[in-house]
């Protein structure tokens, strides 16, 4: 069958077929758009949705934040911490410090006084070391002793003997002692500054003083208003007023008077912290060991160094005062230096008085004088050592007419004693009472 087209239609068929073959290359297959679209979805969706929340989410949030705090926390915190320490603490510029603030020294001063708490607790310095003086005996070395001792040395020497101590004493005292390279740097600070302010002295009492001030005022004027006639019209009132006071100046005066020149309780701070209740007391050291010219001498002497070092060339540790008292005799004696002790009893130049003849003629113990020394840390002086007291042993004590001495040079008071014609003789009776025996 045959067909026939137009020139029109063939034209049209013609223009078709072309495009045909130069739009298909460019179509995509409808199955592989398809594809691409579900693959691509499910793969994008789930494999990296999965991957980054699941795998990521764990490794970082779990795997990095537990390595990042526990692994750092503990080497920052622990191991850094103890090397700095250790390691770079007695090197490290803070021991070095030697300048200052207000703030700073204020602070040091307050450690030192025991008002600043180190978790909950307080170092109290002065309640070991006197910042002023004492009539007790303290067995540590006051405030100003330790900061002359360490004027000249760092803070890391401080903190040694701080923080470790090395005498059993001072390891006892200082346990438990929390401070920092701070804290010590500034106690340190206000060591030094307190050689400048010293021990402080008790202040005197003045209250007698001033109520001999006021009755001479009263007194005064008592007496121009009784001359002049002004204030009081009644003159009984002056004349009360010039009694009582006149009595209490003329009261004042003698007792002061009479006690000029004496030191009843007189205990001055020694240079080395000796105790009696120690040696004589709980040691049982006899007087003369020590004191060994009091039967032989005026004087009972003080004992030298070499006496001393007897006993502490073994022993170098005390039970209460540690180490640091007796390094103080050792220091003198291997200097050979005298320890410069003060002298408590000591009577005026126009006095005679001997050691020989109480104790070995006349066979006195030393507690008859000077007090139960047996049992004092700190010595001081018992009687006023006034004429008045000579005179009363005198007048009251027995002369032993046994003792060789007497016997030859009272022998006719001995035979009378041993002829029962007298039963005692006192002191007063050979001459106890005369001037001349200690005044000449």
């Amino acid at each position: 069958m045959c067909m026939y087209f137009q020139a029109g239609e063939i034209k049209y068929l013609l223009t078709l077929i072309f495009l045909s073959f130069i739009i298909a290359p460019a179509m995509p297959n409808s199955h592989q758009v398809t594809d691409t679209i579900k693959v691509q979805k499910k793969d994008t969706a789930k494999v990296q949705v999965k991957d980054t929340s699941k795998i990521q989410g764990k490794d970082t949030a779990k795997v990095q934040v537990n390595d990042t705090t526990k692994v750092q926390k503990k080497d920052t915190a622990n191991l850094q911490v103890k090397d700095t320490l250790k390691h770079q603490l007695p090197d490290s510029i803070i021991y070095k410090q030697t300048t200052f603030s207000a703030e700073e020294l204020m602070r040091g001063e307050r450690l030192f006084y025991g008002l600043v708490y180190l978790e909950k607790k307080s170092v109290n310095c002065v309640g070991c070391h006197n910042t002023s003086v004492s009539d007790t005996l303290n067995w540590n070395p006051d405030a100003l002793e330790i900061s002359r001792k360490y004027l000249n040395k760092n803070a890391f020497d401080l903190s040694k003997i701080l923080l470790k101590p090395l005498g059993k004493k001072m390891k006892e005292v200082h346990k438990g002692f929390q401070l920092t390279s701070e804290d010590i740097v500034l106690i340190k600070a206000y060591m030094n500054k307190f050689v400048d302010i010293g021990i402080k002295q008790n202040k005197p009492v003045i209250t007698n003083l001033l109520l001999l001030i006021i009755a001479s005022v009263l007194f005064l004027l008592s007496t121009i208003d009784l001359i002049i006639r002004r204030i009081f019209k009644n003159r009984r009132v002056n004349w009360v007023i010039i009694t009582l006071t006149g009595i209490f100046i003329t009261w004042v005066l003698a007792v002061n008077a009479i006690a000029f020149g004496r030191a009843k309780g007189y205990s001055p701070a020694q240079p080395i912290k000796f105790s009696h209740a120690v040696h004589a007391g709980q040691n049982k050291t006899d007087c003369n060991y020590c004191h060994y010219t009091a039967k032989i001498s005026k004087t009972a002497g003080i004992p030298p160094g070499s006496v001393c070092m007897n006993c502490h060339l073994l022993v170098r540790n005390g039970t209460r005062s540690g180490a640091t008292e007796i390094a103080k005799v050792v220091g003198a004696f291997e200097a050979n230096k005298p320890v410069e002790w003060i002298r408590i009893y000591k009577l005026p130049d126009f006095v005679f008085f001997s050691h020989e003849q109480h104790v070995s003629a006349g066979e006195i113990n030393c507690e008859a004088c000077h007090g139960k020394v047996k049992e004092m840390n700190r010595l001081y002086q018992v009687p006023d050592l006034s004429m008045g007291w000579c005179i009363d042993c005198h007048k009251t004590r027995k002369v032993n007419l046994s003792n060789e001495y007497y016997k030859t040079y009272y022998s006719d008071l001995y035979d009378s004693l041993k002829a029962g014609k007298i039963d005692s003789v006192m002191v007063t009776g050979i001459g106890g009472r005369d001037c001349g025996e200690c005044h000449y």
